[in-house]
């Protein structure tokens, strides 16, 4: 597949929906490192994350039929929220399975945007097979949150920003959960700077895809509750994100969920910028390897800030 040209493709498809976002630099992180870090503030999308990118560009490449039928996703959170958001703007209607337990403002927000909860199962991975099993049966799209190309193409438009917004760019600081986003802006920024470096940060706690790099094939490993929610869980047998990132993520990053919560708190005090946790897994990542990019100009993606209130302040008051 010619990723540069999907992407690209991508790029003018979901412009009329998807907001453009600002990169800032961090004089915080630039102290503490000796860096020139500069912020990618995705978190500032609509509906607060990345997500919108790849489930936009998903349903913008179904036909005006397919969309008629509406479309399923499985998702307890910024996913979901993504594709409430993009059936809302292209008049259809969006089904969200989901397991119970989902956070109540999660929730309302999926149903302020227009979306069908459906609870099924004792877990995500129950409301997954399920909203699979229905698509399958009844025809209505499913969306993936990562396993499509055309979501990792939507993915893949942020390092289009980037390209444009950076003059100097020698490393970029991302957190991953199933892969798509980091697949799709590794993918994209090294066919236009094949210098650039792309470093791959996860929670410590539940690294699946990267233990699957590590060994060479896709497979379940064991995880323990993280701040990082949007990053945890498994990875789809078959993944096409897999040999995108086996190729193309240069180092690794695995963080501890303290350094997460002191990511985060850096973030809010020092930059006035509230995230959620995979977000502070990214610059926790940065952090870690600081002085390995002294004098370098790195971009560090903050991919979202969709965190419920109490648990932020649970998470701060915790780390004070």
């Amino acid at each position: 597949m010619n990723w540069v040209r999907a992407i690209l493709a991508a790029e003018r498809r979901i412009r009329p929906i998807v907001r453009e976002t600002p990169v800032d630099y961090s004089p915080a992180l630039g102290a503490a490192s000796g860096a020139e870090v500069w912020l990618k503030l995705e978190h500032l999308q609509h509906t607060g994350s990345f997500k919108l990118r790849g489930a936009t560009n998903k349903m913008l490449a179904l036909s005006k039929v397919e969309r008629r039928r509406g479309v399923i996703a499985a998702s307890t959170g910024n996913h979901g929220m993504a594709v409430c958001y993009a059936a809302r703007k292209l008049g259809c209607k969006a089904t969200i399975y989901m397991a119970p337990g989902v956070a109540p403002v999660k929730l309302d927000m999926i149903r302020a945007l227009g979306g069908r909860p459906v609870f099924y199962g004792s877990n995500p991975v129950d409301a997954e097979l399920r909203a699979r099993a229905v698509s399958q049966q009844t025809g209505v799209p499913f969306i993936s949150p990562y396993n499509d190309p055309a979501v990792m193409a939507g993915q893949g438009t942020l390092g289009v920003e980037l390209d444009r917004q950076m003059e100097k760019l020698d490393a970029i600081f991302i957190s991953v959960g199933g892969g798509g986003l980091i697949g799709g802006v590794a993918a994209y920024l090294k066919s236009v700077r094949r210098r650039v470096k792309v470093i791959g940060c996860w929670a410590k706690n539940s690294c699946v895809l990267y233990h699957s790099l590590r060994a060479g094939r896709i497979g379940e490993f064991p995880e323990r509750p993280t701040i990082s929610d949007a990053t945890a869980g498994g990875v789809e047998p078959g993944a096409i994100t897999f040999p995108l990132c086996r190729e193309l993520i240069d180092d690794y990053v695995l963080v501890s969920e303290a350094e997460i919560v002191r990511a985060m708190k850096l973030l809010l005090t020092r930059e006035r910028w509230l995230v959620e946790g995979a977000a502070g897994v990214a610059a926790a990542g940065f952090l870690k390897q600081a002085r390995k990019w002294r004098g370098k100009s790195v971009a560090i993606v903050l991919c979202g800030r969709n965190i419920p209130e109490s648990k932020f302040k649970r998470i701060m008051t915790a780390s004070s």
